[in-house]
């Protein structure tokens, strides 16, 4: 099975990251944590980039706030499929990660998803392997069962609740 890279711009992004690794963990997918920098550590993490297929990661999920570079970085030195985490912040609350994240020059894509949206990085990672990975594709339709089945427990709760109004 391939393995999935959760790389972060800085250690303090690690407890956002900890949702990413719990949720690939729970697909029992082995991941690798790394703080690496677009900007303090750039020659590390575009060796890590660089490497990552060859290595036997099929994905790659990156957290970075404010300029949020990590995930371009990882793109533009890769050709796996690079997800960015854009992470919140207490100057902008994560509007100008999103944006850094998301705006992405032609022939260099990141996969983005929503501000501090570890869980639904790992599941995009999750459904990329999948593609692969039958008994992962498995693990993933048995999820989304679970899902439904959650709502409609929730409906009905709902629905007595609002029975006794």
């Amino acid at each position: 099975m391939k393995k999935v890279a959760v790389v972060m711009g800085s250690a303090s992004d690690l407890p956002l990251a900890k949702d990413a690794l719990k949720t690939l963990a729970a697909f029992e997918i082995p991941a690798v944590a790394r703080v690496l920098s677009a900007h303090r550590t750039p020659d590390e993490a575009a060796a890590f980039a660089k490497a990552a297929e060859s290595e036997g990661y099929g994905a790659i999920i990156a957290f970075a706030g404010k300029a949020a570079h990590l995930a371009g970085a990882m793109a533009a030195h890769s050709l796996l499929p690079v997800i960015g985490v854009p992470v919140s912040g207490k100057d902008l609350g994560g509007l100008d990660a999103l944006l850094s994240t998301a705006q992405m020059p032609k022939g260099v894509p990141v996969a983005t998803v929503a501000i501090d949206g570890a869980a639904n990085a790992a599941l995009l990672a999750v459904r990329i392997l999948a593609l692969s990975d039958e008994a992962l594709a498995v693990k993933l339709r048995e999820y989304a069962q679970k899902l439904v089945e959650q709502s409609a427990e929730a409906d009905a709760a709902m629905q007595k609740e609002l029975e006794q109004l």
